[in-house]
Parts: structure tokens; sequence; C-alpha cells
């Protein structure tokens, strides 16, 4: 009965999808606005009907501007879109909004908290930023030094963030700040919501090697957050923020589906058009036929056990370690398509500007050089080898407690 009820869900997604979905968007993703005057009117059409049917986020609870579906109803969804060349938007419109904020809000928000803060996020009409990392205190994020002051009934901020994505054009920010400077590091923590738009925030965007870049500086001087958007307890920001990274370490899988409507072009099409193929339409050259199979092989592994992780986890609210093997895996897979695409174009794959490459070959070398920073973003590599040896493979603690 429930792959009955599942067949005719996927019927209505279809029909919807058919009736609803601007044929001008059909294989196009956000920041295409060149290609067609009416982009951002249909754009924005395409939002408000997916913010309606509570699809910017599926599985969360109507109240809060979800459809209160199953995570096998959102995987439907997910599909039928990507079958048309459709994409959900509200994802990178919310920012940090769907993939981490609003979860996080959902487990440990209160009841004001989430019907102030959640419809915006799930409508795509409210963007989120993070201010964690900090100049001094990177990896070891217990290390910080930004601190909330109790002024009644708000904190005043001071201090500043770093790598905070999209700061510069975010309405809220969730922030990781010290509230007890006598505690142990990872006691006196809280984690705090504060909006952007004031005068005790600044930010100043960074620009990274592969040009455009979503990271910021971020100041707070005499910042306002209210004692109402303190999240969680005070002084027990750091059980939140675990679950927070949890959910961003998840986001990074490639287990949800990702706001575009353009899908990869497969490698193995790349390698024929710029490698060529032998008599029998194989690659010439051996080694790299092997290297190109392999790659292949580790993606499908990858695939194959986010899904297994995803259904294994199914109703646990638990925090593991799961998602960083998830996050390093992902991550590796990601930076070797990106180095086999290089070296595959060969001179081509050199192009930074100009008539002499196509859109594809300096999308290729700007995403090679941007994915370096996979390692380090959402934990870095290291920090992730250090969380499974300790919480999987039950390694004795040789960083530090936590």
């Amino acid at each position: 009965m429930e792959k009955e009820a599942l067949a005719d869900f996927r019927d209505s997604v279809k029909a919807w999808l058919g009736e609803n979905f601007p044929a001008s968007l059909a294989g196009k993703g956000l920041g295409m606005e060149g290609d067609a005057p009416d982009y951002r009117q249909d754009l924005d059409t395409w939002r408000s009907r997916l913010a309606s049917q509570g699809w910017g986020a599926p599985t969360w609870p109507t109240e809060y501007g979800g459809a209160g579906l199953t995570q096998p109803h959102a995987k439907i969804i997910g599909e039928e879109m990507g079958a048309i060349g459709a994409f959900n938007p509200i994802s990178a419109l919310s920012g940090m909004g769907i993939t981490m904020v609003g979860p996080t809000v959902l487990e440990y928000g209160t009841e004001d908290q989430k019907a102030r803060h959640l419809p915006g996020i799930a409508s795509g009409e409210v963007r989120w930023c993070l201010g964690l990392s900090e100049p001094n205190a990177g990896s070891d994020l217990a290390s910080l030094s930004t601190k909330a002051v109790d002024d009644g009934d708000n904190f005043l901020l001071n201090g500043s963030k770093i790598w905070t994505s999209g700061a510069n054009i975010s309405q809220w920010c969730g922030a990781l700040v010290r509230t007890d400077s006598d505690a142990s590091k990872r006691d006196g923590i809280s984690f705090v919501m504060l909006p952007m738009d004031q005068p005790g925030v600044e930010t100043r965007p960074i620009r990274l090697i592969a040009g455009a870049s979503p990271f910021c500086e971020t100041f707070f001087n005499d910042a306002v957050a209210e004692k109402a958007d303190l999240l969680g307890d005070l002084n027990d920001g750091w059980s939140v923020i675990k679950r927070l990274l949890q959910h961003e370490r998840q986001s990074q899988t490639g287990s949800n589906a990702a706001a575009s409507g353009e899908r990869p072009r497969p490698l193995q099409d790349v390698a024929r058009d710029y490698v060529g193929t032998n008599a029998t339409g194989e690659l010439a050259d051996a080694d790299l036929r092997s290297r190109l199979a392999n790659h292949l092989m580790d993606a499908k592994s990858h695939q194959l056990t986010v899904a297994r992780i995803t259904a294994e986890a199914r109703g646990n609210l638990e925090v593991t370690a799961a998602a960083s093997i998830l996050k390093n895996s992902a991550t590796i897979v990601a930076q070797d398509r990106a180095e086999l695409t290089v070296e595959l174009m060969g001179n081509q794959g050199l192009g930074w500007d100009g008539g002499a490459f196509t859109d594809f070959e300096i999308d290729a070398v700007r995403g090679w050089l941007s994915g370096k920073a996979m390692s380090i973003y959402g934990g870095s590599f290291e920090v992730q080898y250090n969380i499974i040896s300790k919480n999987i493979l039950g390694l004795p603690e040789t960083t530090q407690k936590g």
C-alpha cells in the first residue's frame, strides 16, 4: 500500500510541476540572470509557488512553512524536478537557513522562535548566515573570543568572525559567542540569533583565488541580540553548535538535492571530447582509463553510502559521526573529479577568461580552484578524521576533549 501511495504522490508531483514550473527556467539555476530578461520575475514566481506548496522545506511541519512530508516524499519531489530540469531555489536563497539554522531551531527553539523565524526561511524570503570561525579560532572553534554581555533584555556583542558566507547579503545571523569568560572554554558559550541590519554589524567581503567569493569578515561593535533569540540554554551553546554542524556536514555530502537544474556533464563524455578514443571506442590512454574508472566507482560508492547511512539514521535525532565520514568522502570525490576534468582538457584546462575558452572550460577551472576550500570549510579534513577515529573507531583521545 505504501508503494502505491508513493506512486500516486509521484503522479501528483509530475502534474503539479507541469502546471507550475516556468519553462523559461528549465535546465537553469541561480545566478543566470543574463540568460533572459524575465529571469528574475520567473524565478520569484517559481519560489512563491514552491513556498505555497511547502516544498521549500518539504519535511518541515506545515505550521512553520513546510509540507509535513516524509523523506521518501521529499526525495520524489527532488527526482521529478531533476527529470524536467527544474530546481528548488529556496535552499540557496535562504543561505544557511534550510540546511543548518532551520533544522537546529526545530530541535532547540522555543515555539515563539519557530513561529518567528522558520516561515521566512521555508519561503526563501529571509537569508541567514552563521558567525562561527574567528581569526584566532578556526578549527578549534571553542577558543572563540567574541563576547556577549548581558544588557537587560538584550546581549551586546563585541568581536569578529571570519569566513562568514553570505554575511553581506543576509538579513539574520546565528552566532556562537562567549557569555561566561570564567567557565571552561566549552561551558561558557551560547548561540544567539541577531538581525544583520543594525549599526553594530559590519561586513567586508573576502576575495578568493577562484574570483568571486561568498566569504566575508564580520565585525560586531555593540551589536544587539535579543535574549528572546538565545537558542538553547545560556552557556550551553556547544550542544547547539554540535548539532548544527552535523546538519552542515550532512548538507555537504550530496545527500540533499542541489538548488540547480543543471546536471554535471558526465566525466567520460568530457574524456571522449578532449582526449579521444581508439578504434574500439576506448580511451587510448590506459592509465587515464583506470583512474577515470576508479573515480566513477568512488562516486558511486559515495552515493550508495549516503543512501545507506540516511536510511539507518531515519528517525534518529542523536548526534553521530556518520556525517564526518560522508563529508570527507564527498570532498574526495568532488576534488578528484575537478582534478581529472582539468587534466582531461589539457591546455584548455588553463582558461580563466577570454574567447579562446568555452564557458564550460572557464567554469571547470574556477570550480577546481574554489573546490580546494572543501577540505577546510564545514570542519577541516583533519578534524573530521579526529571525530571518526574517536567516535566510530574508538581510538583514544589525542587532541582535546569534546
